[in-house]
């Protein structure tokens, strides 16, 4: 029944007093985040398989964005959700496609789910005992990070490859493993006729 004339309005809490946070599905953009960082090539050193010509590009584009990500968390608790968007910008270092840089969760135990919204990439996955698998990722694709996999988003396309993802609040990012072994056990590498294919990356080393 509605409230009678004059009645005193209930209190409002203090989750309806804040904005939620909006994602664009159609490039990404997100309205209310509570982070946004950038990486250039200079701060990509070491993920890629040919140095010489990695040195190369960050001598000729040290400031250029090679991935931005967006995201909203509002705790770091159990139980909660942190969601964003990232996007890979399209090129090639040498033979390799743009990438990130690649993580495995601090809880390990903890799964993410990847929804592409533009662009044409491929999401490596590598579980601990070395097993790789390749998710290619269109627009309306969703690809899920099992618990302990490390994982690295590849951009194949000639636009930016544009991703929502969702992960618990407390997973944590462990972005070390990634340079202790020399990469992901899989590289993606432009192929002769100008697409992608997936090579074993001679530089792995196992984590002990």
């Amino acid at each position: 029944a509605p409230p009678q004339e004059g009645a005193q309005k209930p209190a409002m809490s203090d989750w309806t007093r804040v904005t939620p946070p909006r994602v664009n599905l159609v490039n990404g953009a997100m309205e209310g985040a509570t982070r946004h960082y950038v990486k250039s090539y200079a701060d990509l050193e070491g993920i890629f398989e040919d140095v010489a010509a990695f040195e190369a590009r960050r001598a000729a584009a040290a400031d250029e964005v090679a991935y931005e990500v967006d995201e909203y968390r509002s705790s770091d608790n159990a139980g909660d959700l942190t969601f964003g968007t990232s996007r890979v910008y399209p090129g090639l270092v040498g033979r390799e496609f743009n990438m990130t840089r690649g993580h495995v969760h601090v809880r390990g135990d903890r799964a993410e789910l990847y929804y592409c919204l533009s662009g044409h990439g491929v999401l490596l996955l590598q579980e601990p005992d070395g097993a790789a698998q390749v998710v290619e990722l269109y627009p309306g694709t969703a690809a899920y990070v099992p618990p302990f996999a490390l994982h690295r988003s590849v951009n194949v396309g000639h636009v930016p490859l544009v991703t929502l993802f969702c992960y618990p609040s407390d997973s944590g990012q462990d972005y070390d493993l990634v340079f202790g072994t020399h990469g992901m056990r899989l590289l993606v590498v432009r192929d002769p006729s100008g697409g992608w294919t997936v090579e074993e990356n001679p530089a792995y080393v196992p984590p002990t």
